[in-house]
């Protein structure tokens, strides 16, 4: 009777085992999608902004991109069904889900503030190859 009740303690961790396995790569398969799809748009794309459509600090990081007549590849994570898990899987890839979040030839610039002070220093203009002579302030 031992050899049945220490048998069915192994079956069951083993079965709860698999069962963990299972899930973690279901979850580790979706989280992987996202991560893919934010990697692949940023290197597809020279300037990338995941925002959100009503958000007034996305506004702002793209009005930057439109004084330095820059079309940036926008991301308006609200209108897509898997907007959340990309914020997500941003949290995994830089320490935060905010939007906007700036991306410049593959560098990731930060969000709204960060865009505005890249600006300000000239350090976005390099970043983009362009003269910075007709730099307004925001």
């Amino acid at each position: 009777m031992a050899v049945t009740m220490s048998m069915r303690k192994m079956l069951t961790v083993s079965a709860a085992m698999v069962c963990a396995v299972a899930v973690a790569s279901l979850y580790g398969a979706s989280a992987s999608t996202e991560t893919r799809f934010i990697k692949n748009t940023i290197a597809s794309h020279q300037i990338v902004i995941f925002s959100k459509s009503y958000c007034p600090y996305c506004r702002r990081a793209k009005a930057v991109f439109k004084e330095l007549n820059k079309v940036p590849y926008v991301v308006e994570l609200d209108q897509r069904e898997d907007g959340s898990d990309i914020q997500d899987a941003f949290m995994a890839l830089i320490g935060r889900r905010t939007v906007p979040q700036v991306f410049v030839n593959g560098k990731h610039i930060g969000g709204s503030d960060d865009t505005i002070e890249a600006y300000e220093s000239g350090k976005l203009s390099k970043l983009l190859g362009i003269n910075e002579e007709h730099k307004a302030d925001l």
